[in-house]
């Protein structure tokens, strides 16, 4: 018998995928595809299917560009394939983080 916690990563994306599309969504999905520490840098909104990165630095911008086939892939898996097509990222110095 496997533990619940290995059975609740795949629940919750199935729940995630089924809820509507909102911003609190998508939020959530960012957050659940890049963890805490790019999450407390960055604010995301999707905007006719590219999902827009503001970042506190220009060095961020850089990072989440170099690892977005991935942040891409784990987004698909949370929101569903026909959601984000790409990733595009801006520089927010005034960003509060």
């Amino acid at each position: 018998m496997r533990p619940l916690a290995h059975g609740l990563p795949g629940a919750l994306t199935e729940l995630l995928k089924a809820a509507p599309l909102s911003d609190g969504k998508v939020t959530f999905a960012w957050g659940a595809a890049v963890g805490p520490a790019i999450e407390r840098v960055t604010a995301v909104k999707l905007e006719r299917r590219v999902l827009i990165v503001e970042t506190a630095s220009a060095q961020w911008s850089r990072e989440i560009m170099r690892s977005s086939p991935t942040i891409l892939r784990r987004l698909h898996r949370f929101l569903g394939a026909d959601v984000v097509d790409r990733i595009e990222t801006r520089t927010n110095t005034n960003l509060k983080v």
